[in-house]
Protein backbone atom coordinates (compact mmCIF):
# COMPACT_ATOMS: atom_id res chain seq x y z
CA UNK A 1 0.00 0.00 0.00
CA UNK A 2 1.37 3.16 -0.65
CA UNK A 3 1.19 6.54 1.02
CA UNK A 4 1.44 10.06 0.26
CA UNK A 5 3.60 12.60 2.53
CA UNK A 6 2.02 16.23 3.09
CA UNK A 7 4.93 17.89 4.49
CA UNK A 8 8.69 17.67 3.17
CA UNK A 9 10.43 15.56 5.60
CA UNK A 10 13.43 18.70 6.49
CA UNK A 11 11.87 21.78 6.51
CA UNK A 12 7.67 21.39 7.29
CA UNK A 13 6.43 22.91 4.24
CA UNK A 14 3.30 21.28 1.79
CA UNK A 15 4.66 22.68 -1.85
CA UNK A 16 6.52 20.15 -4.10
CA UNK A 17 7.11 19.95 -7.85
CA UNK A 18 7.63 16.99 -9.66
CA UNK A 19 11.02 16.20 -10.31
CA UNK A 20 11.49 12.73 -11.77
CA UNK A 21 9.55 9.87 -12.39
CA UNK A 22 11.83 6.73 -11.73
CA UNK A 23 11.68 2.67 -11.91
CA UNK A 24 12.74 0.18 -10.08
CA UNK A 25 14.95 -1.88 -11.94
CA UNK A 26 15.35 -4.60 -9.04
CA UNK A 27 12.24 -5.73 -8.63
CA UNK A 28 8.77 -4.82 -9.54
CA UNK A 29 9.61 -2.57 -12.44
CA UNK A 30 6.99 -0.31 -10.98
CA UNK A 31 7.61 3.78 -11.89
CA UNK A 32 8.06 6.06 -8.91
CA UNK A 33 7.48 9.56 -8.71
CA UNK A 34 10.52 11.84 -6.61
CA UNK A 35 9.19 15.27 -5.98
CA UNK A 36 11.27 18.47 -4.83
CA UNK A 37 9.99 20.52 -2.16
CA UNK A 38 9.75 24.60 -3.41
CA UNK A 39 10.95 25.87 -0.12
CA UNK A 40 14.32 23.73 0.59
CA UNK A 41 14.82 21.64 -1.58
CA UNK A 42 15.38 18.35 -0.41
CA UNK A 43 14.28 15.64 -2.98
CA UNK A 44 12.11 12.81 -1.75
CA UNK A 45 10.25 9.63 -3.20
CA UNK A 46 6.26 10.24 -3.27
CA UNK A 47 3.73 8.43 -2.80
CA UNK A 48 5.60 5.55 -1.60
CA UNK A 49 5.12 1.65 0.00
CA UNK A 50 4.00 2.29 3.65
CA UNK A 51 6.19 0.35 6.13
CA UNK A 52 4.18 -2.37 6.28
CA UNK A 53 4.67 -3.11 2.52
CA UNK A 54 7.84 -2.02 1.91
CA UNK A 55 9.55 -5.19 2.86
CA UNK A 56 8.60 -6.70 -0.68
CA UNK A 57 11.14 -4.40 -2.63
CA UNK A 58 13.32 -5.85 -0.78
CA UNK A 59 12.95 -9.74 -2.04
CA UNK A 60 15.55 -10.11 -4.78
CA UNK A 61 19.16 -11.54 -4.77
CA UNK A 62 20.00 -8.37 -6.28
CA UNK A 63 19.66 -6.81 -3.81
CA UNK A 64 23.34 -7.02 -2.79
CA UNK A 65 23.23 -6.20 1.28
CA UNK A 66 20.41 -8.88 2.01
CA UNK A 67 21.70 -11.45 -0.26
CA UNK A 68 25.31 -11.21 -0.31
CA UNK A 69 25.22 -12.71 -3.61
CA UNK A 70 28.12 -13.21 -6.03
CA UNK A 71 26.62 -13.32 -9.31
CA UNK A 72 27.64 -11.59 -12.02
CA UNK A 73 30.62 -8.93 -12.78
CA UNK A 74 29.10 -6.00 -10.87
CA UNK A 75 28.67 -7.91 -7.62
CA UNK A 76 31.64 -9.19 -7.41
CA UNK A 77 33.19 -5.96 -7.91
CA UNK A 78 31.33 -5.09 -5.21
CA UNK A 79 32.63 -7.38 -2.86
CA UNK A 80 36.23 -6.74 -3.73
CA UNK A 81 35.69 -3.03 -3.19
CA UNK A 82 33.90 -3.72 0.09
CA UNK A 83 36.74 -5.84 2.06
CA UNK A 84 39.02 -2.67 1.02
CA UNK A 85 36.15 -0.50 1.98
CA UNK A 86 35.42 -2.17 5.29
CA UNK A 87 39.73 -1.28 6.55
CA UNK A 88 38.91 2.06 5.31
CA UNK A 89 35.53 2.57 8.04
CA UNK A 90 37.41 0.79 10.45
CA UNK A 91 40.10 3.21 10.17
CA UNK A 92 37.83 6.09 10.11
CA UNK A 93 35.81 4.88 13.37
CA UNK A 94 39.45 4.29 15.29
CA UNK A 95 40.17 7.76 14.41
CA UNK A 96 36.58 8.96 15.94
CA UNK A 97 36.29 7.40 19.12
CA UNK A 98 39.11 8.70 20.47
CA UNK A 99 39.90 8.33 24.61
CA UNK A 100 36.21 6.56 24.80
CA UNK A 101 35.14 3.47 25.34
CA UNK A 102 35.16 1.44 21.71
CA UNK A 103 31.09 1.04 22.11
CA UNK A 104 29.43 0.88 18.32
CA UNK A 105 26.04 0.61 17.16
CA UNK A 106 25.62 -0.12 13.10
CA UNK A 107 22.16 0.27 12.25
CA UNK A 108 21.09 -1.46 9.30
CA UNK A 109 23.59 -3.68 9.68
CA UNK A 110 22.79 -6.05 6.99
CA UNK A 111 24.67 -9.10 6.82
CA UNK A 112 26.95 -7.99 9.75
CA UNK A 113 30.24 -7.76 7.88
CA UNK A 114 31.28 -4.07 9.50
CA UNK A 115 30.36 -5.23 12.92
CA UNK A 116 32.54 -8.38 12.54
CA UNK A 117 35.26 -6.52 11.22
CA UNK A 118 34.94 -3.55 14.34
CA UNK A 119 34.59 -6.21 16.18
CA UNK A 120 37.55 -8.26 15.58
CA UNK A 121 39.43 -5.16 16.61
CA UNK A 122 38.48 -4.90 20.27
CA UNK A 123 35.38 -3.21 19.58
CA UNK A 124 31.86 -4.05 21.65
CA UNK A 125 29.23 -3.82 19.12
CA UNK A 126 25.77 -4.08 18.77
CA UNK A 127 23.65 -4.28 14.89
CA UNK A 128 20.04 -3.92 14.41
CA UNK A 129 18.71 -4.70 10.99
CA UNK A 130 14.69 -5.39 9.73
CA UNK A 131 14.92 -7.76 7.56
CA UNK A 132 14.39 -11.40 9.77
CA UNK A 133 16.43 -13.50 7.09
CA UNK A 134 19.25 -10.75 7.11
CA UNK A 135 19.41 -10.68 10.61
CA UNK A 136 19.62 -14.55 11.19
CA UNK A 137 22.79 -14.23 9.09
CA UNK A 138 24.40 -11.46 10.62
CA UNK A 139 23.81 -12.76 14.39
CA UNK A 140 25.22 -16.19 12.90
CA UNK A 141 28.39 -14.64 11.26
CA UNK A 142 29.41 -12.34 14.23
CA UNK A 143 28.09 -14.18 16.94
CA UNK A 144 26.16 -11.42 18.89
CA UNK A 145 21.98 -10.89 19.07
CA UNK A 146 20.63 -8.31 16.04
CA UNK A 147 18.19 -6.12 17.32
CA UNK A 148 15.31 -5.78 15.42
CA UNK A 149 15.50 -2.03 15.42
CA UNK A 150 16.57 0.97 17.32
CA UNK A 151 13.44 1.27 19.10
CA UNK A 152 14.42 -1.64 21.59
CA UNK A 153 14.61 -1.23 26.03
CA UNK A 154 17.70 -3.13 25.57
CA UNK A 155 19.73 -0.20 24.47
CA UNK A 156 20.65 2.64 27.29
CA UNK A 157 20.41 6.36 27.12
CA UNK A 158 24.08 7.59 25.69
CA UNK A 159 25.39 3.80 25.51
CA UNK A 160 27.29 3.94 22.88
CA UNK A 161 30.77 6.39 21.38
CA UNK A 162 30.27 5.64 17.61
CA UNK A 163 27.28 4.97 15.64
CA UNK A 164 27.09 4.24 12.19
CA UNK A 165 24.32 3.75 9.10
CA UNK A 166 25.88 3.19 6.24
CA UNK A 167 23.62 3.95 3.18
CA UNK A 168 20.56 3.41 5.31
CA UNK A 169 18.90 6.88 6.90
CA UNK A 170 17.59 7.33 3.20
CA UNK A 171 15.45 3.68 3.80
CA UNK A 172 13.98 5.16 6.81
CA UNK A 173 10.19 5.87 7.06
CA UNK A 174 10.47 8.06 10.34
CA UNK A 175 13.08 10.20 9.93
CA UNK A 176 12.50 12.92 13.19
CA UNK A 177 12.22 9.78 15.41
CA UNK A 178 14.56 7.74 14.26
CA UNK A 179 17.25 11.12 14.18
CA UNK A 180 15.85 11.90 17.99
CA UNK A 181 16.28 8.61 19.17
CA UNK A 182 20.26 8.69 17.68
CA UNK A 183 20.35 11.65 19.92
CA UNK A 184 19.50 9.51 22.99
CA UNK A 185 21.58 6.73 22.38
CA UNK A 186 25.18 8.56 21.67
CA UNK A 187 27.26 9.24 24.48
CA UNK A 188 27.50 13.58 24.60
CA UNK A 189 31.10 13.32 22.71
CA UNK A 190 30.39 10.48 20.56
CA UNK A 191 29.66 10.53 16.83
CA UNK A 192 27.23 9.61 14.03
CA UNK A 193 28.31 8.20 11.12
CA UNK A 194 26.14 8.82 7.98
CA UNK A 195 26.61 7.28 4.89
CA UNK A 196 24.13 8.30 1.93
CA UNK A 197 23.94 8.57 -1.77
CA UNK A 198 24.28 12.30 -3.27
CA UNK A 199 21.88 13.47 -5.24
CA UNK A 200 24.53 16.42 -6.60
CA UNK A 201 27.12 14.03 -7.61
CA UNK A 202 27.95 14.33 -11.40
CA UNK A 203 26.86 11.30 -12.49
CA UNK A 204 23.13 11.79 -11.11
CA UNK A 205 22.72 14.67 -13.37
CA UNK A 206 24.31 12.61 -16.31
CA UNK A 207 21.88 9.45 -15.71
CA UNK A 208 19.11 11.49 -14.13
CA UNK A 209 16.16 9.10 -13.75
CA UNK A 210 18.41 5.83 -14.96
CA UNK A 211 21.05 7.09 -11.75
CA UNK A 212 21.26 3.77 -9.57
CA UNK A 213 21.32 6.27 -6.30
CA UNK A 214 17.57 6.66 -6.66
CA UNK A 215 16.93 3.45 -6.00
CA UNK A 216 13.19 3.78 -5.57
CA UNK A 217 11.02 2.92 -3.74
CA UNK A 218 13.74 1.49 -1.06
CA UNK A 219 15.38 4.71 -1.24
CA UNK A 220 12.47 7.31 0.27
CA UNK A 221 14.94 10.34 0.38
CA UNK A 222 17.88 11.89 -2.21
CA UNK A 223 20.09 13.74 0.23
CA UNK A 224 22.45 16.57 -0.24
CA UNK A 225 24.86 18.18 2.32
CA UNK A 226 22.50 21.16 1.60
CA UNK A 227 19.03 19.32 2.87
CA UNK A 228 20.37 17.07 5.06
CA UNK A 229 22.54 19.93 7.24
CA UNK A 230 19.40 21.08 8.37
CA UNK A 231 17.68 18.01 9.34
CA UNK A 232 19.81 17.31 11.54
CA UNK A 233 20.53 20.42 12.88
CA UNK A 234 16.56 20.74 13.50
CA UNK A 235 17.29 17.26 16.11
CA UNK A 236 19.88 18.96 18.04
CA UNK A 237 23.30 17.70 16.12
CA UNK A 238 25.97 19.66 14.24
CA UNK A 239 27.46 18.42 10.90
CA UNK A 240 30.80 18.80 11.40
CA UNK A 241 32.64 17.51 8.03
CA UNK A 242 31.44 15.34 4.95
CA UNK A 243 33.66 12.92 3.37
CA UNK A 244 34.02 10.82 -0.23
CA UNK A 245 32.98 7.51 -0.90
CA UNK A 246 35.29 7.40 -4.02
CA UNK A 247 34.21 4.25 -5.06
CA UNK A 248 30.84 4.39 -5.01
CA UNK A 249 31.00 6.12 -8.26
CA UNK A 250 32.11 3.22 -10.35
CA UNK A 251 29.52 0.74 -8.67
CA UNK A 252 27.04 3.04 -9.51
CA UNK A 253 27.67 4.07 -12.75
CA UNK A 254 28.37 0.75 -13.59
CA UNK A 255 24.87 -0.08 -12.71
CA UNK A 256 23.23 3.35 -13.90
CA UNK A 257 24.64 2.31 -17.31
CA UNK A 258 22.57 -1.15 -17.16
CA UNK A 259 19.81 0.60 -16.32
CA UNK A 260 20.28 3.08 -18.89
CA UNK A 261 21.04 0.97 -22.10
CA UNK A 262 19.94 -2.36 -20.64
CA UNK A 263 23.62 -3.77 -21.13
CA UNK A 264 26.24 -3.85 -19.29
CA UNK A 265 29.46 -1.67 -20.35
CA UNK A 266 32.20 -1.49 -17.60
CA UNK A 267 34.71 0.15 -19.45
CA UNK A 268 32.06 3.43 -20.13
CA UNK A 269 30.86 2.98 -16.69
CA UNK A 270 34.38 3.08 -15.25
CA UNK A 271 35.52 5.99 -17.16
CA UNK A 272 32.09 8.03 -15.95
CA UNK A 273 32.91 7.14 -12.19
CA UNK A 274 36.64 8.27 -12.53
CA UNK A 275 34.99 11.54 -14.29
CA UNK A 276 32.53 11.99 -11.37
CA UNK A 277 34.99 11.91 -9.04
CA UNK A 278 37.27 14.15 -10.81
CA UNK A 279 34.11 16.66 -10.84
CA UNK A 280 33.37 16.01 -7.18
CA UNK A 281 37.01 17.77 -6.73
CA UNK A 282 36.37 20.75 -8.21
CA UNK A 283 32.37 21.00 -6.90
CA UNK A 284 32.43 21.18 -3.10
CA UNK A 285 33.18 17.57 -2.61
CA UNK A 286 30.26 16.32 -4.19
CA UNK A 287 30.91 12.73 -4.91
CA UNK A 288 28.49 9.67 -5.59
CA UNK A 289 28.17 9.03 -1.58
CA UNK A 290 29.22 11.25 1.25
CA UNK A 291 29.89 10.23 4.62
CA UNK A 292 28.69 12.68 7.12
CA UNK A 293 30.38 13.11 10.22
CA UNK A 294 28.10 14.41 13.34
CA UNK A 295 28.05 15.21 16.98
CA UNK A 296 25.54 16.34 19.15
CA UNK A 297 25.01 20.27 19.16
Amino acid sequence: MLETLTQCPVCGKDEFKDFLTCQDYTVTQEKFTIVQCTNCGFKFTNPRPDEAHIGAYYQSEDYISHSNTKKGLINRVYHVVRNRALKGKLKLVNQLVGQQPKKLLDIGCGTGFFLNTCKADGWEVIGSEPDPKTRAFAAEQVGIEIQQDIFTDKFRPEQFSVITMWHVLEHVHQLDKTIQRLHELLSDQGTLVIAVPNANAQEAQKFEATWAGYDVPRHLYHFTPETLTPLFEKNGFQVQKHLPMYFDSYYISMLSQKYKTGKNNYPKAVLQGWNSNQWAKKHDNNYSSVIYIIRKA
